[in-house]
C-alpha cells in the first residue's frame, strides 16, 4: 500500500489518471447522446443526475485503468518476458547472474564482504565455503586465459572485463560476470561502458549455456562496480533491459528475464516509468 501512495504522488500517475478518466467520461456522454438521438423519449438521460453518475463512473474507470500493476511485459519479437520485482534473488528458481571482479576473488570476509551479492551467494549456495566456489570457478575458467596479474592479497590473475564463469548449482546455472576491475588494494571499480560491454558478453554466455531457461539478475551499478552515483538503479535497470532486448533480437537469450530489486531500492523506483519503458519496447 505504501508503494501505491508513492506512485500516486507522481505526476505520471495523475496524468494517466486524468487522461483515462476524461476519455471514459467522453465515451459515456457520447453513448448517451447516441441513445437520445434515436430514442428522444430518453432525453432525461442528459439531466444533472445522469451526468453526475457518468462523472462518478468515469472516475472509477480511470482509477481502475491507472491502478499500478506488476511491472512486467510479454514480447512476441523476440518471444520473451521481462519482469521487475521486489525481493530476494535467491528465492528465484531460475538461473542467476552474480557480478564479480575480474580477479574472481571469493575470500570472505577479508576480501569479499559477506553482505555483497557474491558474499550472500557463498553463504546461501555454498554453505559459507568460499573454497568450494573457488574450485567451481577454477573449473569454469578453464580455457580462459588471464590477461595479466597484479600484486595483491588474494587472487592475482586478472581476466578480461566481461569474462563470464558459468557454474552449475543443482538444476540451475550461476553466471559469474566479471564487470569490475580489481586493484592492488582489493578495491573494485567500473565504468558505464564496461558494464554495457559486460552485459552483452553475459547474454552471449547465457545463449550458449542457459538453454533459454528463465534468468534472474539484480541491478548493476552498486556492489563491486561502485558507480551507483552515476548509474542509479532506475538507469541500471533500463540498461539491463535494453541490452537484453538488443541481444534477444539477434538470438533468443531467455524465455524470461526477472530483475530482482532489493526492498530498500524498490521503493525508490519510478515504477510507472519503468512499466511505460517496458511497453515502449514492444513497438521499437
Amino acid at each position: 500500500m505504501n508503494e501505491l501512495f508513492q506512485d500516486m504522488r507522481t505526476w505520471r500517475f495523475w496524468r494517466h489518471y486524468l487522461i483515462k478518466s476524461f476519455a471514459a467520461l467522453g465515451t459515456i456522454v457520447a453513448i448517451v447522446r447516441i441513445v437520445v438521438l434515436f430514442f428522444p423519449a430518453q432525453a432525461h438521460l442528459l439531466g444533472g443526475l445522469a451526468f453526475t453518475i457518468a462523472l462518478l463512473l468515469s472516475v472509477l474507470i480511470g482509477l481502475v485503468m491507472t491502478w499500478p500493476r506488476p511491472i512486467e511485459c510479454d514480447y512476441s519479437a523476440p518471444a520473451t518476458k521481462i519482469k521487475i520485482i521486489k525481493g530476494d534473488i535467491f528465492d528465484q528458481q531460475t538461473h542467476l547472474v552474480v557480478g564479480v571482479t575480474n580477479s574472481f576473488d571469493t575470500e570472505t570476509p577479508d576480501i569479499i564482504e559477506r553482505t555483497s551479492l557474491l558474499g550472500q551467494t557463498i553463504d546461501r549456495l555454498y554453505g559459507g565455503s568460499w573454497q568450494r566456489l573457488d574450485a567451481d570457478l577454477l573449473s569454469a575458467l578453464q580455457g580462459k586465459t588471464p590477461i595479466g596479474s597484479i600484486a595483491k592479497d588474494g587472487k592475482r590473475d586478472l581476466y578480461k572485463l566481461g569474462t563470464v564463469a558459468t557454474v552449475s548449482s543443482g538444476p540451475r546455472r550461476i553466471f559469474f560476470s566479471a564487470y569490475a576491475q580489481m586493484n592492488a588494494e582489493n578495491s573494485a571499480s567500473s565504468e558505464i561502458e564496461t558494464l554495457t560491454e559486460s552485459l552483452f558478453a553475459l547474454w552471449t554466455e547465457v545463449i550458449a549455456k542457459g538453454n533459454c531457461r528463465p534468468l534472474a539478475i539484480t541491478p548493476w551499478g552498486g556492489g563491486p562496480s561502485r558507480i551507483s552515483n552515476v548509474l542509479p538503479a532506475q538507469d541500471s535497470i533500463r540498461l539491463i533491459i535494453l541490452s537484453f532486448m538488443f541481444a534477444s533480437r539477434k538470438q533468443k537469450v531467455s524465455d524470461e528475464l526477472t530483475i530482482v530489486v532489493p526492498k530498500s531500492t524498490f521503493k525508490k523506483l519510478d515504477r510507472m516509468e519503468l512499466q511505460a519503458f517496458l511497453y515502449s519496447l514492444r513497438s521499437s
